[in-house]
């Protein structure tokens, strides 16, 4: 029997530069928009909703045209699964050793099938993974009602998920529960 072999997920460049590129286009729309039709302009003033309702959105679309460019540069691998254990990147740059992850499966979350990795109580807490429901754009998430585990979401990685627990399957079948 061959060797397993190690699987590295690393941020997608097409994927994050298309974010950035549609985020800047939706700015530019509106700029554009509001150039060629300024009797429809909203007036430059934080008393006017539609002011600051397009004032937050442009700080938004300017968010996600920096997160992907810097996301598409980033060439560091998020996920490694090898033969000692899975480390998450995501800006947590953790290692779980096989012994510390009790369970993988693969469930989806809207249309995508997401990673879930269940690890040692004592372990999840020891690790800090900083995890919020509220940070959408985040790789790693907590799993609502499920403690000590953690949701590897697939979006802007070069690698499926499927591909993730095929790797984890080659390494530890024992772990995959359905």
């Amino acid at each position: 029997m061959a060797a397993a072999k190690s699987v590295e997920a690393r941020y997608g460049a097409l994927h994050n530069v298309s974010m950035a590129v549609v985020a800047v286009a939706m700015i530019t729309i509106a700029i554009v928009h509001f150039a060629n039709n300024p009797a429809n302009a909203p007036t430059v003033s934080f008393n006017d909703p539609r002011f600051a309702l397009f004032a937050v959105l442009t700080v938004a679309m300017a968010f996600y045209a920096y997160l992907g460019v810097s996301r598409s540069l980033n060439r560091q691998a998020q996920v490694v699964i090898d033969r000692d254990g899975i480390a998450l990147g995501f800006g947590r740059n953790r290692r779980f050793a096989w012994d510390e992850v009790q369970w993988v499966r693969l469930r989806r979350l809207a249309m995508r099938p997401q990673l879930q990795v269940g690890l040692v109580p004592e372990v999840f807490v020891a690790a800090d993974l900083k995890l919020s429901m509220w940070n959408l754009d985040d790789g790693l998430r907590p799993i609502r009602g499920v403690p000590a585990a953690v949701l590897v979401r697939d979006n802007g990685l070069d690698t499926s998920s499927a591909a993730l627990l095929d790797a984890i399957k080659a390494f530890r079948p024992n772990l995959v529960k359905s």
